[in-house]
Order: structure tokens, then sequence, then C-alpha cells
């Protein structure tokens, strides 16, 4: 019923394999570096401890895909995962209506940016389920973990979000006060 090994899927799949999953390494990466700086820049905030337990799930979720390719025999291309480290970096210059310091509004497009990187990891793992009906290599059980995983980060930033927006663009909220604004 399962494929056992790389060689029964044929070259073009497996190389296609390999794209995807070093796709995604790469996003995980920039991910991983982007949740580890929230929690730093709001360490001691309201938002510190879901952040805090997001960056540890999400390195996590990174390390278990670095594993699934190497069962999957799925080469690590490193040029992605540095291309990943070194955009996050350059992620960080964006304007947010203050020169030096960072704003409410850099909180809310994080949160946002986590968001997104969040569903596209939801979606490696709803793809990788759906092949492993057909693929031995891959533990069906575990991927669905992952996915439920993933669904309940995606609540966890839903209402992280929903705060800094409040925070933020609330008519009575002070705006150096919004989303933990010197933060």
């Amino acid at each position: 019923m399962g494929v056992p090994a790389r060689d029964s899927i044929g070259p073009t799949r497996q190389r296609m394999l390999g794209i995807y999953l070093n796709d995604h390494l790469a996003g995980a990466t920039g991910g991983v570096e982007l949740a580890r700086r929230m929690v730093q820049e709001h360490r001691g905030s309201a938002y510190g401890p879901d952040l805090e337990n997001l960056a540890t799930e999400i390195s996590q979720d990174r390390q278990t895909l670095l594993r699934l390719m190497a069962s999957l025999d799925v080469p690590v291309r490193r040029y992605k995962v540095c291309g990943a480290w070194v955009g996050e970096k350059v992620g960080r210059l964006k304007p947010n209506g203050r020169m030096l310091r960072r704003s409410g509004l850099t909180a809310v497009v994080e949160l946002e940016a986590l968001r997104i990187g969040v569903e596209g990891k939801a979606l490696l793992w709803r793809s990788l389920l759906t092949a492993a009906a057909r693929d031995s290599r891959l533990d069906a059980g575990r991927l669905q973990e992952l996915l439920d995983r993933a669904r309940r980060q995606t609540d966890v930033l839903d209402s992280l979000h929903s705060r800094a927006t409040t925070a933020l663009l609330s008519p009575d909220t002070p705006v150096e006060q919004g989303a933990d604004a010197g933060r």
C-alpha cells in the first residue's frame, strides 16, 4: 500500500518533495527568528508568556521538519535556510512610523507575519497527511498532531493580534501605549 523507499516514488517526485520541504524549512527558519525576537521585545509584557510558548513550539516544529526531511532522504538546501535567515533580519528594517524605536504597529505586523507562517505550516502538515495515505514513510498520526498544534497556534496568534490591534487602534488608548508601544 505505502511507498517504502525513495526510488519507488521516482526521481521527479523526490525532487519536488525536496523543493517543497526546503521551501517550508526556509519559512520555518524565518518564523523561528521572528518569534525569538518577539519574545525578547515583549518579555515582561502581557504578550510575553504566549509568545514564549509559541516560540518554543515553532522551534520544535522546525526541528520536527528537519527530522522528517532526514527520514525522507531530503537534503537541506542551506542557501534557502540562510536566505530566509537574512530575509528576517532585513525585514526588521521596515518603516513603522518611528525612526529609532518600535511602535505598536510593529507588533501588529509581526503577529500577522507569524500568523501567515503558521497557516503555511498547517498547509504543509495537511499536504503531508494527505500523502501519508500512499507513502508509508509518513506517520499520519504524528502529522495530525502537528496539524492540530498549528491550529492551536493560530488561535493564540489571533487572540494576540486582536489584543494588539485593539490597543493600537482604540480611540481611548494613547498611541504611545498601544500594543506595548516601546517594545
